[in-house]
């Protein structure tokens, strides 16, 4: 068979769908709200207590809440054509599945791997984030670790390891492995918190809001808006880490495009509001510090908000971290699974049903890296993956509508191939804005990957097996 065959190869939709009620022994425990959570989990977390006031002092001005808007748009365009291929492929492995089962194997395994880094970065980079603020309220409190204790090697004079980083990825990971309804309940409580709380910051400062501090409405012109939408596009997406758990959904056509749809939506509503409350309340110049809806509050003489956003950003940092860990772990599931990697990773837990091998292990990796790296370069990589995801489903959506129009669709992207095409663009116009050492990482990535599908994947990908068993009746029945 030759190269190209095998690099194209695809396993349709159709039998996708037949098989999707065969699968793999993973527990159905996920409803509606709690897909929901999970999506809520990904996009909301540090960035709207933070990317709201820094980009209205520096870029955008109180047209900070059009930069969302614009981001918004973009990330809703990606959000909709995943939410056609959440009802249509119910099937773990989100933007892995979908592009290996419309433009083919090898480009499923590019965007996979691709997948598997951007997961386990942002799990580790944001238990470091997590530690830093546990840490901020335990000196409030007057306590603190040992200086070794505090951040990684390099990071402070002193510093060895990053202690709380590492207990909280391997927290999570133990709540993932063990039974996925335990985690969800968890993650939903957990994210009610930090919606309930940024629906606090909101109401509280209503009346402290002065109109006029929203002239100059945009203060850095047009260009600005769009500046700042780019910056805050990093805020608005994450909604793909639910899909990667179609498997463990109760109703998964039904459930995961309304998911989808509600977590952006719901984030979207919550950017809003902060922002506009959040310039108004203080002059957007004053807002370009690490921590501006905190000072914000502090300077109206509410520093009592404080409590309420220290508590809702450990709360979102937490989601976040459990959103990435299981999308991440249930790539790793799915690519072994279709034997693009070792099928020892792809066995689910007997008693727990999840599939514990890899979400073990991808904690394991998460844990070592956040206690023992200053991980803030790298972080930059999780911008590009994302976005090569986006550009694949946006794409495969287009195609798939193409070449198989009748095929019956739970949900149904608007305005194809207008809205993919929308997709694409901005997706291939914020990867052309990333600083060059991104692309080399990246392509250093990317190149690992290639030589683990060439000397490994392509071989043993059960579509490979399946073709070969094929060939080999054929070649019987005509010998016979």
């Amino acid at each position: 068979m030759s190269l190209i065959t095998d690099m194209t190869r695809r396993k349709s939709v159709e039998v996708m769908q037949q098989e999707t009620g065969e699968r793999s022994g993973l527990r159905r425990v996920l409803g509606l709200w709690q897909l929901t959570a999970i999506g809520l989990g990904g996009i909301i977390g540090v960035g709207i207590f933070v990317l709201t006031g820094t980009v209205a002092a520096t870029q955008a001005g109180p047209a900070v809440v059009l930069s969302f808007l614009l981001a918004g748009i973009a990330s809703g365009a990606a959000a909709l054509c995943y939410a056609e291929f959440s009802g249509l492929i119910p099937v773990s492995g989100s933007a892995y599945t979908y592009g290996y089962a419309v433009l083919g194997e090898f480009v499923g395994w590019i965007i996979g791997w691709d997948l598997l880094l951007e997961y386990a970065l942002i799990a580790a980079v944001v238990a470091v984030g997590w530690s830093g603020y546990v840490q901020a309220l335990l000196e409030a409190a007057g306590l603190s670790l040992p200086a070794w204790a505090q951040g990684a090697y390099g990071s402070a004079p002193g510093r060895l390891f990053n202690l709380p980083a590492v207990v909280i990825s391997l927290a999570i990971t133990a709540l993932l492995a063990m039974r996925m309804q335990w985690g969800a309940r968890f993650n939903t409580a957990i994210v009610a918190i930090k919606i309930a709380a940024a629906a606090a910051i909101v109401i509280a400062g209503v009346a402290y809001v002065k109109p006029e501090r929203w002239h100059p409405f945009m203060p850095f012109g047009m260009h600005g808006v769009v500046t700042g939408a780019a910056v805050v596009f990093f805020a608005v997406f994450g909604y793909d880490m639910l899909t990667t758990a179609a498997e463990e959904s109760r109703h998964p056509q039904r459930d995961l495009p309304r998911a989808v749809l509600l977590s952006l939506g719901i984030a979207m509503v919550l950017y809003f509001a902060i922002c506009l409350v959040l310039t108004g309340i203080v002059p957007y110049t004053t807002l370009d510090t690490p921590a501006p809806v905190a000072s914000a509050f502090t300077a109206i003489g509410l520093p009592q908000v404080m409590v309420a956003i220290s508590l809702a950003s450990i709360c979102g940092i937490t989601s976040v971290i459990f959103a990435n860990l299981l999308a991440g772990a249930r790539i790793w599931f799915a690519l072994s699974r279709d034997g693009l990697l070792p099928g020892w990773f792809a066995k689910v837990h007997p008693r727990w049903h999840t599939p514990h091998r890899t979400t073990l292990l991808l904690g394991a990796v998460t844990a070592a890296a956040s206690g023992l790296f200053p991980l803030g370069e790298l972080a930059k990589l999780v911008n590009i993956g994302v976005l090569c995801a986006f550009i694949v489903i946006c794409t495969a959506v287009a195609v798939l509508r193409w070449r198989h129009p009748e095929m019956v669709r739970p949900f149904r992207t608007p305005m194809v191939p207008l809205i993919p095409l929308v997709g694409v663009g901005f997706s291939c116009w914020l990867i052309w804005g990333l600083p060059s050492i991104t692309y080399w990482r990246f392509g250093l990535w990317l190149l690992v990957g290639l030589l683990v599908y060439f000397a490994y994947g392509r071989h043993h990908s059960r579509l490979h097996a399946d073709s070969h068993t094929v060939a080999s009746v054929r070649d019987s029945a005509i010998r016979d």
